[in-house]
């Protein structure tokens, strides 16, 4: 039997979507709010995001905030100033994250190692600094209001002002992102990609162009990394100048780490308990991300491959 049709997988992927589809039932009395459950989603889609290329590409990136404070700040901006619609202000958001993200990749392309990484770094910082002092656009520190509006269908009217109807948009939209990625890693370029991060040399000695698959991987990583920043920006009706700062993408990289790199659902399992203990432990003390940190440093320590990497271990 091939590793596709493993009743075993297929059991977990089904036990899981069936969790997140009915999510909404039951997280109230376990002392979480719906709000909750799609901010796991958002959050979890980028940094599912992110794992695409960090985890299976194999190039450290630290950049990815940008591009998902970037779509927030275009899908609210259009949203607030130009096109009123919601359809279109995600896709406008989607745009300019994938865009922005194309154009730093072509310049990133070269780069490996340390140099890639701070060089992510100092890129995201750019588009920081632009959100934070052009105030007469975005606000500045105080950030920018908009309102998420209903979709008009003609036949039928979608109430995004209702928290349980956004949470099933945004598991709609994730779930495409979801099938696309795994789409991708199974293709022959998403082989590529895992043959580029075992040996990069290897790779280049059976004429692989490297620095155009890592820009192609760089471009469609941020590009779903900005359908989470814009669905991230209608969530909150709100974006502010820290949606693009590097701690926010270090906590991408944080959640890929705690839940799986080497996983296709480990980074959306740590964005869960990453926005889970946020969400709970920040209302008990302003210190925790001390505990997320040793969660941490202790998941790398004995769980190298993550909580993923050890529920497949438990399974097998």
């Amino acid at each position: 039997m091939s590793r596709g049709t493993n009743p075993l997988k297929l059991a977990s992927l089904a036990l899981l979507w069936a969790v997140l589809l009915t999510v909404p039932f039951w997280i109230a009395p376990i002392g979480g709010y719906v709000d909750l459950a799609s901010r796991v989603l958002v959050i979890g889609l980028a940094a599912m995001a992110t794992n695409l290329l960090v985890g299976h590409s194999g190039v450290m990136a630290f950049g990815h905030a940008a591009y998902f404070g970037l779509s927030a700040y275009a899908t609210g901006l259009i949203m607030l100033h130009l096109v009123p619609s919601t359809p279109v202000g995600l896709l406008a958001g989607i745009v300019a994250g994938t865009v922005g993200g194309a154009i730093i990749g072509y310049l990133l392309a070269r780069l490996r190692g340390i140099y890639f990484a701070l060089a992510t770094i100092a890129f995201g910082q750019v588009f920081f600094f632009i959100a934070f002092r052009w105030n007469a656009v975005t606000g500045g520190d105080n950030g920018l209001t908009f309102q998420r509006l209903p979709i008009d269908l003609g036949f039928a009217r979608i109430d995004l002002a209702s928290s349980l109807v956004y949470y099933y948009v945004v598991l709609a939209v994730f779930a495409v992102c979801a099938l696309l990625m795994a789409i991708l890693l199974r293709s022959p370029f998403g082989h590529t990609l895992l043959a580029m991060r075992e040996n990069e040399r290897r790779a280049r000695f059976l004429s692989i162009p490297v620095n155009r698959h890592l820009w192609i991987a760089y471009t469609l990583s941020c590009g779903f990394a900005a359908v989470a920043g814009s669905l991230y920006g209608m969530l909150n009706n709100f974006v502010s100048p820290h949606d693009l700062h590097w701690t926010q993408s270090g906590d991408f990289v944080l959640m890929a780490v705690i839940g799986g790199m080497r996983s296709f659902w480990g980074p959306l399992i740590g964005a869960a308990i990453f926005v889970v203990a946020q969400d709970s432990l920040s209302s008990i003390t302003d210190n925790w991300m001390f505990y997320i940190g040793l969660l941490f440093v202790l998941v790398v320590l004995f769980l190298p491959r993550g909580i993923a990497g050890l529920l497949q271990r438990k399974a097998s």
